[in-house]
């Protein structure tokens, strides 16, 4: 009968906002290996967080069978919580219990004390970096009870030993179960005190920017200059004055930062739909005394931003979604400034030569200009028709 209820979540799953595509899919065999794994080890009536929930798998999965007390939900892309809540909604319309009659009995909170406190359990879809890995698992340890228990799934080709190590400076007890179906689950109990301070976000100095870096761990290329970053910054002098520009899927907000100092007068908005990333932005801002001057804004494409509120917009688009190379998150963006864009504004992009972003860029937002390539990357600039 449980594996029955999961296969009724599975089907109703799916991705939007986030992009979709027949080999895009909104579950993988982790989600159902650490669900199945948890019946084993997670006692019903159970207070459960969950952490790395993509798109709902776990969250509805676990309310399906294992019969939680409570359920607590951290997910660190903005079009994951709206995932969730969207096919929560449609598990309900499809006449399945998830809590209570109208709305499922979860509640979507940052990783902190609201998330762990009292938490019997945690089920984590195991991240890409150690370092967010890190950041996590020293939450758990510094905020759950001492007697948690930590189910961390993922696919064992993106797993390491490095993540066993990381698991055990904060856990007595780590033990990797049997791998199925190319997933396994890390079994961890009994966290260590710790007095260590919360390290994140770690704080680097760029000395070739003359600039403080913050990164929380989720965030691509951490403290770090990204090289793309780094080709788009040499065409800062011929971007327009701006009175209001936006780095969109800012990360550590670099670019954001760079760019308030090259424009003073402008007013600069660092969106991404990572908490972790505007996080970051946030904290760079302040590290270099520009926090007066950046806003920052977790959305998904600049979806509450109004239409023709831009006058500039820099973008360094990633080339995957999740773990594998698709070019889907950067048409999105590429879509959406051309809608926030004013007629005559300009968008600024730094992407790999390969992908398929120059006929988009013409369609989406106007006239596009190759500015600079090197054997990486090419850098463009498109100016916002008067008239779409």
């Amino acid at each position: 009968m449980a594996t029955n209820r999961l296969e009724d979540v599975f089907q109703v799953l799916r991705r939007r906002p986030d992009v979709e595509a027949p080999n895009l899919q909104a579950w993988d065999a982790t989600d159902r290996l650490l669900l199945e794994t948890a019946r084993d080890h997670v006692a019903p009536g159970s207070r459960l967080a969950i952490i790395g929930d993509r798109y709902g798998a776990l969250t509805l999965g676990a309310l399906a069978v294992l019969e939680p007390a409570a359920v607590r939900v951290h997910q660190d892309l903005v079009t994951g919580e709206r995932a969730l809540r969207l096919n929560a909604a449609d598990w309900l319309a499809a006449g399945h219990d998830a809590g209570t009659a109208t709305e499922p009995a979860f509640e979507q909170v940052p990783l902190g004390p609201a998330l762990l406190a009292d938490a019997h359990a945690v089920l984590l879809q195991l991240p890409k970096t150690l370092a967010e890995l890190e950041e996590i698992v020293a939450a758990v340890a510094r905020h759950a009870p001492a007697g948690v228990t930590l189910l961390a799934g993922g696919r064992v080709k993106h797993m390491s030993l490095g993540m066993n190590a990381v698991l055990e400076r904060f856990f007595d007890s780590v033990q990797p179960q049997l791998a199925r179906q190319k997933s396994r689950v890390i079994l961890a109990t009994g966290t260590k005190a710790t007095r260590e301070p919360d390290r994140f976000p770690v704080v680097g100095h760029l000395a070739e920017l003359d600039l403080e870096v913050a990164a929380h761990g989720a965030v691509f290329a951490g403290p770090k200059l990204d090289i793309g970053t780094r080709f788009l910054l040499t065409f800062l002098p011929a971007m327009k004055p701006a009175r209001h520009a936006v780095d969109l899927g800012c990360g550590t907000g670099i670019l954001a930062a760079m760019y308030a100092r090259h424009s003073p007068e402008s007013t600069v908005t660092a969106t991404d739909q990572s908490a972790a990333a505007v996080a970051s932005a946030l904290a760079t801002a302040r590290a270099n005394g520009l926090q007066d001057r950046i806003r920052v804004l977790q959305d998904d494409a600049l979806s509450t931003m109004e239409a023709g509120s831009a006058d500039l917009v820099l973008l360094n688009p990633p080339f995957h979604v999740g773990a594998g190379v698709h070019a889907g998150a950067g048409l999105k963006m590429i879509e959406a400034a051309g809608r926030v864009l004013a007629p005559d504004g300009e968008l600024w992009t730094v992407y790999n030569r390969h992908l398929p972003y120059l006929p988009a860029l013409e369609r989406q937002v106007g006239p596009t200009a190759v500015e600079g390539q090197n054997p990486k990357f090419l850098v463009t600039r498109s100016i916002k028709r008067k008239f779409q």
